[in-house]
């Protein structure tokens, strides 16, 4: 399986997605730039973390325009797998690829911590490997990670069983004090309506090894493989 890993001027977490892939989980991993015109032979498409164009107007906002998102979004048009970290699911979220927006987190302060998830669907691309009500600690890092959507857009993605993740107690509950950033409905990762590209403010790339002190992210990892192997 090859993975394609777009770098973004700003971005800074290329490198711990191609870690992760190639070294953790021994699959293909090529960095592609923003400004490339095609992603042929890649099986999977990652817009890592980061700061895309120093994060001006937008989180997001510039990125969306890059080159590389027309292909991007043509891929995912054909049911390849997307996936979007950080920053990186600030930009599909821009580029109209997920719904909602990622607004400045409720205390106006960037968030580095370790976060419980609670896995809410385990039956997406992304998250076979997990156990449905599983809870998961993954890294956060932003300063805006703070999901919005309007009311009914969350709705649907609740009663479709598009929320993948959400901030949760160590005991699985969506309850607001574990809600570090706001976010509606405590959601901390989303899937598209064909389930094919996922949005995760969450990092599970931060999360592959003993040595980094959680492996709560091997799942997403291993989900994707697993089901690209069949």
């Amino acid at each position: 399986m090859k993975f394609a890993i777009v770098v973004f001027p700003g971005s800074n977490c290329d490198h711990d997605c191609y870690h992760a892939v190639k070294h953790v989980f021994g699959c293909e991993a090529e960095y592609v730039w923003h400004k490339a015109t095609e992603l042929k032979g890649f099986d999977c498409v990652i817009l890592p973390g980061g700061f895309s164009y120093g994060d001006y107007l937008r989180t997001g906002a510039i990125a969306r325009f890059s080159p590389v998102m027309n292909e991007v979004t043509a891929f995912a048009g054909k049911g390849g797998l997307v996936l979007g970290i950080c920053n990186g699911f600030q930009i599909l979220a821009e580029a109209g690829l997920l719904p909602g927006v990622l607004m400045r987190n409720k205390d106006l302060k960037f968030i580095c911590a370790a976060a419980n998830l609670c896995v809410e669907n385990n039956k997406t691309a992304f998250t076979s490997a997990y156990k449905q009500g599983q809870v998961l600690k993954l890294p956060i890092a932003h300063a805006d990670g703070n999901y919005y959507a309007d009311a009914d857009t969350v709705k649907r993605l609740e009663d479709s069983g598009r929320v993948v993740f959400r901030y949760s107690t160590p005991g699985g509950q969506a309850a607001a004090e574990a809600n570090p950033n706001g976010s509606a409905a405590n959601i901390a990762a989303i899937v598209n309506e064909t389930g094919n590209v996922m949005g995760t403010m969450p990092h599970p790339e931060r999360a592959c090894e003993d040595v980094l002190g959680m492996t709560g992210g091997r799942g997403v990892f291993e989900s994707i493989i697993k089901g690209f192997a069949g």
